[in-house]
């Protein structure tokens, strides 16, 4: 049976986000597994309470992050992926399942973000290689 994934993508960055949820979605199909849920937050910094809604509902064996975080004039960018980053860890270790960081940043120009559009592919490669492994 196919590993089920849950996606959870920020819509902030879209243009980039986009192209990464195209990409995990398509290497999570090359892989083998099913993306079966999709949950759309505003940003990175409210993807844990999908995550939960997700790993709650049970319907998922992981869930993929998809976002991408660009510096800006201050350093919010940094707090922003290292509160997210640091609640992700929590619900994978409090719900016993893979919740795959696919988060680009911080620290970033919009060009180097880019070029990092591949961090959606990393993050399914993970959450696969987590549930086959973990079984």
């Amino acid at each position: 049976m196919a590993i089920k994934l849950g996606f959870v993508v920020a819509e902030f960055n879209r243009d980039l986000t986009y192209m990464m949820e195209i990409e995990g979605e398509e290497h999570a199909k090359f892989l083998g597994a099913e993306v079966t849920e999709k949950l759309y937050v505003p940003g990175a910094y409210d993807m844990p309470l999908a995550i939960k809604k997700l790993l709650e509902d049970g319907n998922v064996d992981a869930v993929v992050t998809i976002g991408c975080v660009i510096e800006g004039a201050t350093q919010h960018d940094e707090i922003v992926v290292q509160h997210a980053a640091r609640k992700i860890i929590d619900l994978s270790l409090e719900y016993n399942k893979p919740v795959t960081l696919g988060i680009s940043g911080p620290g970033m120009s919009r060009l180097e973000a880019h070029q990092r559009i591949d961090y959606a592919r990393r993050a399914v490669e993970s959450a696969i290689k987590l549930v086959q492994r973990l079984a």
